[in-house]
C-alpha cells in the first residue's frame, strides 16, 4: 500500500510542476507530526501547502497553519475524505492536483475546541459528542487502514447497541439534552451523508443538530430520516446556529468527543467560531463549495 500511495504523490507532484508550481514533497514521519511540518514550511515561506491525506492530516495541518497567510488545499488520501467531497474535489488525488491552477484562495471560519486535559484543538469540518465519538474511541488504527469506513459502520454496530448516555449542550443561554450532538462547519457527514444540511465553510457559525434519546434503536429512525432527507421537523432532533456552545457531561458517566473524525478527549468542553482564521484553497465552481 505504501508504495501505491507514494506513486499517486509522484504522479501529483508531477501534475503540478507541469502546470507551473514550484514543488517539494515532504513526508510526514508518524501521527501528531503535520502541524509542526506545516509550520516549518511557512515559516521558510510557502505561500501554498497542498495535504495529499485524509482528513485528520488535514486537522494536524490546520492547527500548524491557523492564523497565518499561508493557503492549505487538499489532496484526498484518507479514509472519507469529507473535506474534499465538501469542495466537490471528490476521491481523486491527480484529479485534484489538475485543479489546483483553478482554485482560489478563500479566508475561512474555523471551529475551536476546548477539551478537559487536551490542548486546544482547531477543526475546519465538524466535532462530535456522545454517540459517534463513542464508535470513533473504539476503532483502532489497524481496523480503520485494514476496511475504510467501513471500520465506523462494524464500530457503531458493536459500540452503538447500548443504552445512551445523554449530555447537556448549552447554546445561546437556553439548555438541551443530547446524546449525539453533532457542531458541524460543513454538510457532508463521513463521505456519505448529509446531517447538517444548510451550512457552508463560508458561513461564519455552527449547524448543531442535536439528536435525542437513550435508546439506540431510535437512532434507527433517525439514521433512515438522515438518509432520507426527512429530519426536518422530525421529533427528538433539533437544529440550531450559534458560535459558540458548551458541553458537559453527568458526573457519573464518561462521554467522548471528536474532531473531524479524530478522538480527541472528553467531556467537559466549549466550542467556538474563530473568525476567518484561515485561507483554504477552493475550487471556482460556487456550488463545489457547498456540496451541490
Amino acid at each position: 500500500m505504501r508504495g501505491r500511495a507514494d506513486d499517486f504523490i509522484a504522479r501529483a507532484t508531477r501534475i503540478l510542476a507541469d502546470s507551473g508550481q514550484e514543488v517539494e514533497a515532504l513526508p510526514t514521519t508518524g501521527p501528531k507530526t503535520a502541524a509542526a511540518l506545516a509550520r516549518n514550511c511557512i515559516d521558510r515561506g510557502a505561500d501554498l501547502i497542498l495535504v495529499a491525506g485524509g482528513d485528520g492530516t488535514m486537522n494536524e495541518v490546520i492547527n500548524g497553519a491557523v492564523h497565518s497567510d499561508t493557503a492549505i488545499g487538499i489532496l484526498p488520501g484518507g479514509t472519507a475524505n469529507v473535506l474534499a467531497m465538501e469542495l466537490g474535489i471528490g476521491k481523486k488525488l491527480e484529479r485534484a492536483a489538475k485543479l489546483v491552477p483553478q482554485c482560489t484562495p478563500e479566508r475561512i471560519s474555523l471551529g475551536l475546541l476546548h477539551c478537559a486535559g487536551e490542548e486546544p484543538r482547531y477543526f475546519a469540518l465538524m466535532a462530535g459528542a456522545g454517540l459517534d465519538a463513542h464508535i470513533v474511541y473504539h476503532i483502532s488504527a489497524r481496523m480503520k487502514s485494514a476496511l475504510g469506513k467501513v471500520a465506523y459502520w462494524i464500530s457503531g454496530v458493536v459500540h452503538g447497541l447500548r443504552i445512551l448516555p445523554e449530555l447537556t449542550v448549552e447554546a445561546a443561554g437556553i439548555e438541551y439534552r443530547s446524546s449525539f450532538t453533532l457542531a458541524s462547519r460543513v454538510r457532508n457527514y463521513g463521505g456519505d451523508l448529509e446531517i447538517a444540511r444548510s451550512i457552508t465553510l463560508l458561513d461564519h457559525d455552527f449547524e448543531v443538530v442535536l439528536f435525542r434519546g437513550v435508546n439506540p434503536l431510535r437512532y434507527f429512525k433517525y439514521l433512515t430520516a438522515v438518509i432520507l432527507g426527512k429530519t426536518e421537523g422530525m421529533k427528538g432532533l433539533t437544529v440550531l446556529r450559534t458560535d459558540s456552545l458548551k458541553l458537559t457531561s453527568p458526573a457519573d458517566r464518561r462521554i467522548y468527543i471528536q474532531v473531524d473524525g479524530e478522538y480527541v478527549g472528553k467531556l467537559p468542553a466549549t466550542i467556538e467560531i474563530v473568525p476567518r482564521s484561515l485561507t483554504l484553497l477552493m475550487p471556482p465552481a460556487p456550488g463545489a463549495r457547498n456540496g451541490t
